[in-house]
Order: C-alpha cells, then sequence, then structure tokens
C-alpha cells in the first residue's frame, strides 16, 4: 500500500487510482482484482472462498465477544479495535484441529488448551494497556472473579496521566459460549479512588459468579477521572483507560 504525499490532501477516485485516508496518513491504490462473481463460482478459488468463509467466522466471534463486554469497553478501546480482536479469533480459530479447511472456528478453537492463550493479556486499548498504567499486583479468585489489588497507593503505584484526579477500578467475569451465543456478564462493585498517597487494598467482586457452558473470560479495568466542583468527568473521553482479559479458562 503506497502513502500519498503531496501538498494537496485528495480524496477520492482518480482513473483507476483510489486516494483515501486512514489513521496513518493519506494512501493511494489502483483499482482492479477479480471479479466477486468469479471468486464465488471459480474452481480456482477454492482456497479463496475457503480464507474468506474463516475470516468471516471469526469476525463474527470478535463481534461477540466485543458485545458481550460492552458495558466495561465502550469508554476503553482504541479505534482499531474491531480489526485487533478479529486477529485475535483468527489465531484462536487455527488450533481448531478437526473442522475441514474453510470451516474452522473460534468455538472449536478455543476449547484446546493452546486456544486460550491469545486472550490472555489482551488490551482493550492498545494506547494504554493495563501492564502499563497499573504498577500493582494483583489477585485473581477464578471461582468468583474477584480480584484484589493489595496494599496500593494511586502515586506510587498508578502511570497517572496529566489532569487526573481519581482512578476507577471494576472488574468483570464472563462466561461465553462461541458456538450456542449464550452468555453471562457480571461486573464487580466499582471503586474509585482519589490519586493521592493513601495506602489501601482495593477488592473488586462481581455480583455473582458468571455461569454457563462456554469459556470464562476474566477482566480488569482502569479509568481516570478528573474532579471539578465536586463532579467526576471522564478524562479525555477514555484515551487513558485500560481494559484487559486477566485470565481465560
Amino acid at each position: 500500500m503506497a502513502k500519498y504525499k503531496s501538498l494537496f490532501k485528495v480524496q477520492g477516485t482518480l482513473d483507476d487510482v483510489n486516494f483515501y485516508k486512514t489513521e496513518d496518513g493519506y494512501q493511494v491504490r489502483t483499482k482492479g482484482g477479480v471479479s466477486k462473481s468469479r471468486i464465488q463460482s471459480d474452481p480456482a478459488f477454492e482456497r479463496t472462498r475457503e480464507n474468506n468463509s474463516e475470516f468471516g467466522s471469526s469476525a463474527t466471534s470478535g463481534k461477540i465477544l466485543r458485545r458481550a463486554v460492552i458495558d466495561l469497553v465502550s469508554n476503553a478501546k482504541d479505534n482499531k479495535l474491531a480489526s485487533r480482536v478479529t486477529q485475535l479469533m483468527t489465531q484462536v480459530k487455527n488450533f481448531d484441529l478437526t473442522s475441514a479447511r474453510g470451516s474452522r472456528n473460534v468455538a472449536t478453537g478455543i476449547i484446546t488448551p493452546e486456544g486460550k492463550i491469545p486472550f490472555r493479556g489482551f488490551n482493550f486499548n492498545k494506547k494504554s494497556s493495563l501492564s502499563e498504567v497499573l504498577l500493582s499486583d494483583y489477585d485473581l479468585d477464578t471461582a468468583t472473579g474477584e480480584v484484589t489489588i493489595s496494599n496500593f497507593t494511586p502515586l506510587q503505584k498508578l502511570m497517572v496521566p496529566t489532569g487526573a484526579t481519581h482512578v476507577e477500578f471494576t472488574a468483570g467475569f464472563l462466561n461465553l459460549d462461541f458456538g450456542t451465543l449464550e452468555k453471562d456478564f457480571q461486573i464487580s462493585n466499582v471503586e474509585l479512588l482519589p490519586i493521592n498517597g493513601t495506602t489501601s487494598t482495593v477488592t473488586l467482586t462481581p455480583v455473582a459468579p458468571a455461569t454457563g457452558t462456554g469459556q470464562s473470560f476474566y477482566l480488569l479495568k482502569v479509568a481516570f477521572f478528573q474532579e471539578i466542583n465536586n463532579l467526576q468527568y471522564p478524562l479525555k473521553n477514555g484515551t487513558f483507560n485500560a481494559l484487559q482479559i486477566l485470565e481465560v479458562l
């Protein structure tokens, strides 16, 4: 893919050349390629059809996960989250060693030990990863979904963005079955703390353990706020917020 450098910022189509803008700047590409009807019917493109089918399935699985945790992810994501989650699901799909090519899927891949690994440590906001924001150890109880951060001192164990006066912690416990689409999402109590030198223990306990026949996902979210006249305002619309999948079982 070529990058377009010019005094003029062009968007649109000129003859067989497309000019368009992305997050990475202005891009240029030529039109062309094989027709859709040929791809759908020509035996020479059987592999392409198989790849397209699996890609579509992975994209759907990514959408299912994002919607399942929308209550936490809505203000803790980057603008490429959808594509990054699709890439994640593609990795998981590859661990499906039983389905025919073109039919490999996340529901089968994730039940393997290897298929769970890509999820662990996944950050929904690439611009603000949990390990860079939270400089403290935590304990996870996989039976209840409870997350405990002991001896936590905000000024010492947080990477605090400029302007933040308070930090908020929330845990999530999700059971999701990619095959049946059944889900149960439980959110913990929300702990809002002033960013100062006071040391305390943060305990985040979901209302109830998530239940179901699928896999268990454990999440932790850190969000920053700025207090003005005793009111809390999200800092820069969540740019610095972190949300991570801690574990999948």
